[in-house]
């Protein structure tokens, strides 16, 4: 049901979360050169925004989404400009086709809608493919007292899942058109445990 939700709004034209626009928060790292190229992995790509953005700007990208429509419009947007992303059809709590390591995760509003049953596997995948040292962005609603449940994620969640291999380098509100609270993460991979008597 929630797969054909998806589905509906991006067949008829109505998706509001897809914008056309990169986040500025994504903007100022690549601009600014405090995100130099490397692999990236969009996840919940839609229809390709971010991860065309970070292949113009010299990144090699791997983008998944669950709806088809989404990544049959990334792959047609991907062709058009002659850009080398590599988009795949997929559930983000399911990654095994994929191989990291990847420098920068990026997520703008996928993990939020997840339903919690999910998120662990998320996280895993997450923690994964991010080498040591790398980012993960991450865009979320938080919960709303009168939203559906399940929907939205709250600071202490984000970091119950994916603290202590990623440590919080910085969080702030915020801001959405369509007026739900929310909440930007930078969170930085750890480096990875070594094997207890290695030097």
């Amino acid at each position: 049901m929630r797969s054909l939700f998806f589905e509906l709004r991006y067949l008829l034209g109505n998706a509001p979360w897809d914008t056309g626009v990169t986040p500025p928060e994504v903007v100022e790292g690549v601009e600014r050169g405090e995100l130099p190229p490397g692999r990236a992995l969009d996840l919940g790509c839609g229809t390709g925004t971010n991860s065309l953005y970070l292949a113009r700007h010299g990144w090699e990208v791997v983008g998944v989404d669950f709806s088809v429509i989404a990544i049959w419009q990334a792959r047609r947007r991907a062709r058009r400009a002659r850009l080398p992303v590599r988009f795949y059809r997929a559930d983000v709590t399911d990654l095994g086709f994929l191989t990291g390591p990847f420098d920068l995760a990026l997520d703008i509003g996928c993990l939020h809608g997840i339903p919690p049953e999910g998120r662990e596997r998320y996280a895993a995948e997450v923690t994964r493919l991010v080498r040591p040292g790398g980012l993960y962005m991450l865009y979320a609603f938080l919960p709303r007292p009168d939203g559906p449940p399940g929907r939205g994620i709250a600071p202490e969640e984000v970091r119950r899942l994916l603290v202590p291999a990623f440590q919080v380098e910085r969080q702030e509100r915020g801001e959405d058109p369509s007026g739900p609270r929310s909440a930007w993460y930078w969170l930085r991979r750890g480096e990875l445990l070594r094997p207890s008597g290695s030097q």
